[in-house]
């Protein structure tokens, strides 16, 4: 490396950082080498990313029914907290739009302490499970399911957009989502038609000016020219058209800074405070608030891990899981203490840091700082913004997050099971809530799973000589091939067809090269139909297990408790001890056993069938 190079260097190669069990990415960052030239792009990164979830980070906490502060807040202290203790190097971190089904209910029921107070037991939740290595049984929710449920929240946050985008007199909507439909339905005739204008306006220009002026897009976010643009015209309308009005934020909202009431956001930093409020927290309020808990950490750990998944695909770059829900856990520990909601990651702003360059997670702290100046510096701004506008942005992100078309495909081309896992999860998380939707969704894709599987495991019986055979099989000596693992699901059916053996058969040879595994249903129906074998009065040779079945039948001993089983290791190997067999008594006339033959399930090494 040359003089000027490593003068440039800020953090060198092969640093040495010590090893602990989060800040992955960060720390994975700076092990590569760390320069100037990348730290200026995760500044200019960053910047961009700040500006795109300034709107949207105020539009999601007006969405779930707190004040847009909330939302800043939360992208600026979980966005920091995330990004340095994470473990995707891209990941934004903040309030999403996911979240908007779950919270919404929650500060309808409890209040603002109440949610903030779950939120802080679920980053709890996501630390344990971090610190347990569950980050990778994610990847095991099907497909189905978390399309299911994503456009099932696509949907209800599109249906509660309609309250502001047509300024309707609605206080309060009901908790679910049938009753909010109807409240919005009686409230039809206060619609108001320049929100609803603003709104519309709003939306068409987000959709077409990335298309029409993708230069000017690239640079300056569109949300950003578009919300700054419609805010501007709206604030000077009324002086052309008396009669106009709109909601905003600063007609909408109102904050008490120093002793005087302020319109829109308080122009101050967060702050300290007690997320459960001036009280004292109490084990009746923790148990209260677990189920709501428990679906904030599992949204959050689903929704982050599959962003970092597709980082990982736009990059090349792989994150750790764990590591990132014990970032994401710290995140959502620390937020509520000074006022953030609940926080996860961002698919769309993480997608946007990606594209504008991001080498490391500092680009998500940088994101945080803009967001954080933006308050300090442009809060009086914030109160022009209308309320439909940001209902616009929310209509695009909802239709974006419902990925119409990918939808629409699988319904068509998907296995009929697949598309009643998908319908039934869609309608589930709109009904009712996306913690019963996932539940049935895995246990519904776990089930059919397990019915494929069983009919993946097929047995044949092979008698009499002379037969169609891949062996030569002496009078009286059968041979029952199984193939394929033999659980639970499979046991019954596998070896049910050992009932039916000719009378004429004396030996039963049981291959089992095939099996993979098996387990404790699987044993028990085998070692039932060895029982029944031993009362029709047949020898049972086993043959070839693999070393998994091998195992569970070295634990069991079954010569021990079952004088008619001998063990072989091939099947060739087992057709010549039937030989043998065949000419003794059968089992079970009251003659003494022979000897056992020197083949026993310990021998070593098993040559599979």
């Amino acid at each position: 490396m040359s003089r000027r190079s490593s003068l440039l260097s800020v953090f060198p190669a092969g640093l040495a950082l010590p090893r602990v069990p989060f800040a992955a990415a960060l720390r994975k960052s700076f092990a590569q080498g760390y320069d100037r030239v990348a730290l200026r792009a995760d500044v200019l990164a960053g910047i961009v990313v700040g500006i795109v979830a300034l709107p949207l980070s105020m539009a999601l906490a007006i969405a779930v029914g707190v004040a847009p502060e909330h939302g800043l807040y939360t992208a600026i202290i979980a966005g920091i907290v995330v990004a340095l203790t994470g473990g995707s190097k891209f990941q934004i971190t903040g309030p999403t739009a996911a979240f908007v089904v779950i919270l919404a209910p929650i500060v309808s029921r409890e209040g603002l302490a109440g949610l903030l107070t779950a939120g802080l037991m679920a980053g709890v939740l996501l630390v344990a499970m971090g610190l347990a290595r569950v980050g990778r049984l994610i990847q095991f929710i099907p497909h189905p399911v978390t399309t299911g449920f994503t456009a099932g929240i696509a949907t209800v946050i599109a249906t509660l957009q309609i309250k502001d985008i047509l300024a309707l007199p609605v206080a309060h909507l009901p908790e679910t989502y049938l009753e909010k439909v109807a409240a919005l339905w009686q409230a039809r005739s206060g619609a108001n038609l320049p929100d609803f204008a603003t709104g519309l306006v709003t939306f068409v220009l987000l959709v077409t000016l990335p298309k029409k002026i993708p230069r000017l897009t690239s640079r300056v976010p569109a949300p950003l020219i578009v919300i700054t643009g419609v805010s501007l015209v709206t604030a000077l309308l009324p002086r052309v058209w008396p009669a106009f009005h709109l909601a905003t934020i600063g007609s909408r909202f109102h904050s008490v800074v120093n002793g005087h009431e302020v319109a829109g956001i308080p122009q101050v930093p967060p702050l300290p405070m007690l997320p459960w409020g001036a009280g004292t927290l109490s084990l009746r309020s923790l148990n209260h608030l677990a189920s709501a808990a428990f679906a904030i950490a599992m949204l959050g750990a689903i929704e982050s891990l599959l962003s970092a998944t597709i980082a990982d695909g736009m990059t090349g770059k792989k994150h750790d899981p764990d590591a990132e829900l014990i970032g994401l856990g710290l995140g959502n520990i620390v937020a509520p203490f000074f006022g953030g909601i609940a926080a996860t990651g961002a698919l769309a702003r993480t997608a946007t840091n990606i594209r504008a360059g991001a080498r490391s997670p500092l680009s998500a702290v940088v994101h945080s700082l803009v967001v954080l100046l933006a308050i300090l510096l442009a809060a009086p701004l914030v109160a022009f913004v209308p309320m439909a506008s940001l209902a616009g942005l929310l209509l695009l992100v909802a239709w974006n997050m419902s990925e119409v078309r990918h939808f629409v495909n699988i319904v068509r081309i998907a296995p009929k099971s697949d598309v009643f896992v998908l319908l039934a999860c869609y309608v589930l998380t709109v009904v009712f809530d996306m913690v019963i939707a996932v539940s049935f969704g895995v246990v519904m894709a776990a089930l059919l799973f397990m019915r494929r599987t069983a009919e993946l495991t097929q047995s044949r019986m092979l008698e009499g000589a002379g037969g169609e055979s891949d062996y030569a099989l002496e009078p009286g000596v059968a041979v029952y091939e199984i193939a394929g693992p033999l659980f639970f699901g499979a046991a019954q059916n596998a070896m049910g067809a050992l009932g039916s053996v000719g009378a004429d058969t004396r030996v039963i040879v049981l291959a089992l090269g095939h099996v993979p595994s098996i387990d404790a249903t699987g044993f028990v129906a085998l070692e039932s139909a060895i029982s029944r074998l031993r009362t029709l009065k047949k020898w049972v040779v086993l043959t070839g297990p693999l070393p998994e079945p091998h195992a569970v039948f070295d634990r069991a001993n079954l010569p021990q408790h079952h004088e008619h089983v001998r063990f072989a290791e091939t099947v060739e190997a087992g057709l010549a001890l039937a030989r043998e067999l065949v000419a003794m008594r059968p089992p079970g006339d009251g003659v003494a056993p022979p000897s056992r033959p020197s083949v026993t399930p310990s021998s070593r090494p098993v040559a599979p069938a």
